[in-house]
């Protein structure tokens, strides 16, 4: 069985990401407040983190449910049922918003999540959080579903794509992935009165140790072909992962002198609207999927 719902284009089951098709995996629905604020609000975002990824990032965050072989035990929802439910008690005391977190390798199921939402009678604003390795096609078909953008923008050098995450092909394909969602929500960013956004894009990047070129040519791709009006969320949160045997400089955490050029070159590109984290960023955002508080 062949599979076509991300740019990998697998031709057998499992795939690249070993995600089941027929058997969703969810590892939590969890509410999120670290989220940029306009999708996070006061009591935080309800983000469905769906296991496995298509992208496979040796340096992950969440590698522990991203990866092709994720622990059963981390894994807590198993069908689409299970997560409408999951959903709708968490936005019982979230913002009436929900994330979806690296849902790609399961794009077939936000029409029938959303769907099962709006028929008990809930209407939240949905984020499509993504690592921007996606189809065009399949950003075209959950278009009807998604009201928010969340896209990282990872590379600009092939090379560096092909090392970090098997995927040489990750900036031509990101940039056709990110043209399509701003052609469907352009740069703004609407809020309501209480500040909570509910359409738009929102671009992120998260700034490697020892990779600013790259990152300078991210911002520079973004500024050059889609707008410096969009909002970017230029993230400082890199940590080295646990147990995990890293090349180039992963292994060590961004200085304060590299972060400070990506930031120049993100003032002099013209950028102002978004989102510029803290260096010290790495110490929150530490993903804990085995607790209760699932970010310390």
């Amino acid at each position: 069985m062949s599979c076509h719902k991300c740019p990998r284009q697998c031709q057998s089951q499992p795939g690249f990401c070993h995600s089941d098709s027929q058997r969703p995996e969810v590892a939590a629905v969890y509410a999120h407040t670290g989220e940029e604020p306009p999708i996070s609000g006061r009591r935080g975002i309800s983000n469905i983190f769906f296991a496995h990824c298509n992208l496979q990032c040796i340096f992950c965050q969440n590698h522990r449910i991203s990866r092709a072989t994720v622990d059963p035990e981390l894994v807590a929802l198993h069908s689409i049922d299970e997560i409408v439910d999951a959903t709708a008690q968490s936005l019982s005391h979230t913002e009436n918003i929900v994330g979806l977190v690296s849902a790609t390798q399961y794009s077939d199921l936000v029409a029938p999540i959303v769907e099962g939402l709006h028929q008990r009678g809930l209407y939240p604003t949905v984020v499509y959080n993504t690592n921007g390795y996606e189809s065009v096609e399949v950003l075209r078909q959950i278009a009807p579903y998604i009201d928010i953008y969340l896209p990282d923008y990872k590379y600009s050098d092939a090379d560096i794509a092909r090392r970090y995450s098997n995927a040489a092909d990750y900036p031509d394909v990101a940039a056709l992935a990110l043209k399509e969602m701003y052609n469907q929500k352009g740069s703004s960013l609407p809020t309501d009165d209480d500040g909570m956004a509910f359409r738009g894009l929102i671009v992120r990047h998260l700034v490697l140790p020892g990779q600013v070129d790259n990152s300078i040519r991210c911002l520079e791709w973004l500024a050059d072909n889609l707008s410096p009006n969009i909002y970017v969320s230029l993230m400082a949160q890199y940590f080295p992962p646990e147990g995990t045997a890293l090349p180039d400089q992963l292994g060590r955490r961004l200085t304060a002198d590299e972060y400070r050029r990506v930031t120049d070159a993100f003032d002099s590109l013209g950028f102002h609207r978004g989102w510029v984290q803290e260096l010290e960023a790495a110490e929150t955002y530490k993903p804990h999927f085995e607790a209760e508080t699932y970010f310390k």
